[in-house]
């Protein structure tokens, strides 16, 4: 049965509100949106490092570094070890260590890269790829304790751990009424969205959240600490700016603030037969000459659960702004708006129980007859099927409008290693959740194929750009080669003076690596 709940005119107490009958799929679309770098799994088989010479490290260092290093027998091991929030991602590393420093982080990179150990580096571990935040044969890095977030008013700069998850980032800037570009779902960790690239509700304005960062506290292979800024080693200051695990382990952010405060927005939910429609709106949207910047959107296309959300938030205390004329005109089943801060309407959904997701990205510039088709696959694909039959599963389809300004204001503020066209583009993830990991090989299969056709289909519209977005990008594509040959030599060049060794493409297997030169 349709309904239909509109407050707009006044501050509402949002969470207290949304209704049951939405909870269930707010859940599965809020906690997919984003966080994390993907990985490139690497052939355990060719570990540098036994399974008993990693256990006798990890005693070795329990012995000198004490409580910083957790053991498979010790009471939080299991807890730790399950903390990505993805199951796809629990794996069984040698030790865990829970550095409290920069201090500390020297320390383990002097023991592991002296005996040849691979470890993993964990911020929120909010990916879906098994080895991008965790490890079986080595040593997992969990950056939990690396959480302190401060303000400084005087410069306008936040200082961000990268163990530090989003909600904690947001309640620490609310008393001064400014935030920073960063994550969207409040349980994300900084580390690996920033590292990744990081979209914001304000990077239309201000670029990607790594473009915003004006330091980085960066521990080396050769155990070192400096800091990389736009004055001082420039080269891995640009480097980071996208460039994942590569270089080295990010102790401290230093990011730009913004006054933003109150906002307004909220959701509209359809049916799945509005899908088409709803589409057509956001073609229209994205395509306005001369777009507001201060709107964003995201829309996720759910057709198991034959729904279609539409959460719109526009960064000015501002009702029913004129950017969204063309959703005003539908008929939602659900529709729930009003005015709230912007940490307020990131916290309003809740998480989802389902325990495995994988996902695919996609990038294409918006083309109204490729969205019918795309509403044509999510309508009518065989894939759905074998989806709908899995316990607990779920395809979400996320789209994400990106305006030729995020482009534009990350070249301002000094470029970064991404690659960005600046030209109106969608980011689109295909996002799917099921229960059990007997399932794995058909919700695998199933998706594979779905985002086959999507790409294909943007190919032959001739609309498909290179670039794919790490933060939402699966363990089998190529992120970093996607981000133009130019950008991956410097990439190495800079791998070169900063990591000569290699040491995080060769001991540290997840996350996205830098593609070595081709043999000539």
């Amino acid at each position: 049965m349709a309904f239909l709940f509109h407050m707009s005119s006044h501050l509402i107490p949002f969470p207290s509100i949304v209704t049951m009958a939405v909870v269930g799929l707010l859940a599965i679309v809020w906690a997919l949106w984003y966080p994390t770098t993907t990985a490139c799994i690497g052939d355990e088989t060719s570990a540098s490092s036994s399974n008993a010479t990693t256990t006798a490290i990890c005693q070795q260092l329990k012995s000198g570094l004490g409580d910083i290093i957790t053991l498979p027998f010790d009471a939080q091991y299991a807890t730790l070890r399950e903390e990505s929030w993805s199951a796809t991602a629990w794996k069984h590393p040698n030790c865990i260590a829970l550095p409290a420093s920069a201090s500390d982080v020297q320390k383990l990179i002097g023991v592991l890269v002296a005996n040849d150990i691979s470890f993993a580096i964990r911020s929120g571990g909010h990916s879906t790829n098994p080895f991008d935040a965790n490890i079986d044969i080595g040593v997992l890095i969990a950056t939990d304790k690396l959480n302190k977030v401060t303000y400084d008013a005087a410069v306008g700069l936040a200082s961000i751990g990268p163990g530090a998850r989003w909600d904690a980032v947001y309640t620490a800037l609310d008393p001064y009424n400014v935030t920073v570009v960063g994550g969207r779902v409040l349980d994300v960790g900084v580390g690996g969205l920033i590292l990744g690239g990081g979209l914001s509700y304000l990077s239309d304005l201000y670029g990607m959240a790594c473009d915003n960062v004006v330091s980085y506290e960066i521990v080396l292979a050769d155990g070192s600490v400096i800091e990389a800024t736009s004055s001082e080693h420039s080269d891995l200051f640009w480097a980071l700016k996208g460039g994942a695990n590569n270089f080295g382990i990010v102790t401290k952010f230093q990011s730009k603030t913004y006054p933003v405060k109150q906002v307004w927005g909220g959701v509209q939910m359809f049916t799945l037969d509005q899908m088409p429609d709803v589409l057509q709106a956001y073609y229209e949207y994205q395509s306005t000459p001369n777009k507001d910047l201060y709107a964003n959107l995201v829309i996720n296309l759910a057709p198991v659960n034959d729904s279609v959300l539409v959460t719109l938030v526009y960064l000015q205390p501002v009702e029913r702004p004129a950017a969204y004329a063309p959703f005003y005109s539908l008929s939602p089943v659900f529709e729930q708006t009003g005015f709230m801060t912007l940490h307020e309407l990131q916290g309003v959904f809740p998480a989802t129980d389902i325990p495995r997701w994988t996902w695919y990205s996609e990038t294409f510039q918006p083309n109204s007859e490729l969205f019918a088709h795309i509403s044509r696959v999510l309508s009518t694909a065989p894939e759905l099927a074998s989806i709908s039959k899995l316990h607990a599963g779920s395809l979400v389809a996320t789209v994400q409008p990106i305006n030729a300004n995020v482009a534009l204001a990350g070249q301002a503020r000094g470029g970064n290693a991404l690659g960005l066209q600046p030209v109106n583009q969608t980011w689109f993830s295909l996002n799917l959740g099921w229960w059990d990991e007997g399932d794995d090989t058909v919700a695998i299969a199933a998706i594979e194929s779905l985002h086959a056709k999507i790409k294909e289909l943007s190919k032959d519209a001739g609309v498909d750009l290179q670039y794919i977005f790490m933060n939402d990008a699966n363990a089998k594509q190529p992120v970093i080669a996607s981000y133009s040959e130019a950008n991956v030599k410097r990439l190495r060049s800079v791998q070169q003076v900063y990591d000569p060794h290699l040491v995080f493409q060769k001991l540290v297997p997840g996350g996205q690596k830098t593609p070595a030169a081709k043999a000539t």
